[in-house]
């Protein structure tokens, strides 16, 4: 390879990303005649106008993704979390709404890529509820890891393009599922100690590595008594949940309260610990309430617009 070749290449390494454009220049400039220091000073120029037209780019998606607001949904089982989440899928095509992955965790198998021989489904939710001292850590790793792929997902482009305000909703969160379900799990005894402090962990870890991006800017609380969750409950007939008994959800109830009410809960994430929460009375039938679900959006839209 000749010295020109060489220093070309060297100057091309930063932009390997634009093979076509690297080997296109590359081929040319190390058969051409002309004089080198002409070339690299011509090059030098293109090399700077593709970065900064990468930079300008990045810089743009990023003050897009910004620009999407993102909350999270939160309740006790079967406070009606999945209805309040059509209700808002429906507000309009600048709202984005993810439900709980619920179909993963009845059907692990299925939602795992790493799977290669064809296995019995392994319903670990069913598994979890029938016996909660063997499978409740599991369970609750299997329920953040989802969580936190979903999370990760960039928005959808139609959220980045609109000018509008743009509005990204979980139903739940990774850190429901600690503060929330794991927590109650532990202080119920069904997770060791051992095996708290390993949750603990990774769960800080993995949190604090990605930073912004799970982060949330508001928390929606659709708030209800135990009971009224336990009729709900035994209306829908999830199979699962059949063995569910009101004192769980009550317990369920006190860790909800703890952290987004009463602010006794002790989180461990800077960004969370003076988050806003909007407190909705999931105690209202608004399934088919259209006055309930118009006074619902009101102070959602109203909510959003303030963080």
């Amino acid at each position: 390879m000749s010295a020109q070749c060489v220093s070309f290449k060297r100057v091309l390494k930063p932009l390997q990303s634009d093979l076509r454009l690297c080997a296109l220049f590359s081929r040319l400039l190390c058969t051409a005649s002309l004089n080198v220091n002409t070339q690299l000073e011509s090059f030098m120029k293109l090399r700077r106008f593709l970065l900064h037209s990468r930079r300008h780019s990045s810089n743009q998606t990023m003050d897009a993704v910004t620009r999407v607001k993102r909350l999270s949904v939160e309740g006790n089982i079967a406070v009606g979390k999945s209805t309040f989440a059509r209700l808002l899928s429906n507000a309009g095509r600048n709202w984005e709404v993810t439900p709980e992955p619920v179909s993963k965790w009845q059907n692990v198998e299925e939602a795992t890529s790493q799977i290669t021989q064809p296995m019995l489904s392994s319903n670990l939710l069913q598994m979890m509820y029938q016996d909660p001292k063997r499978w409740s850590y599991t369970f609750q790793t299997f329920s953040c890891m989802s969580r936190m792929r979903t999370q990760l997902q960039p928005p959808p482009t139609r959220l980045l393009e609109t000018g509008d305000l743009a509005v990204q909703v979980y139903e739940r969160s990774v850190y429901s599922d600690r503060y929330v379900f794991a927590q109650n799990m532990f202080q119920l005894g069904c997770i060791n100690s051992t095996e708290w402090a390993v949750y603990q962990d990774w769960h800080s870890f993995l949190v604090e590595q990605f930073g912004p991006k799970v982060q949330l800017e508001g928390i929606i609380y659709l708030r209800a008594s135990p009971q009224t969750c336990m009729e709900r409950l035994r209306r829908r007939g999830r199979e699962e949940e059949q063995g569910i008994q009101l004192d769980y959800l009550e317990t369920l109830d006190k860790q909800h309260e703890h952290w987004l009410i009463n602010k006794s809960t002790k989180v461990h994430f800077d960004h969370l610990k003076n988050i806003p929460v909007l407190v909705l009375d999931g105690n209202l039938e608004f399934e088919s309430d259209s006055q309930i679900q118009t006074k619902f959006l009101t102070e959602v839209t109203n909510f959003i617009q303030e963080l």
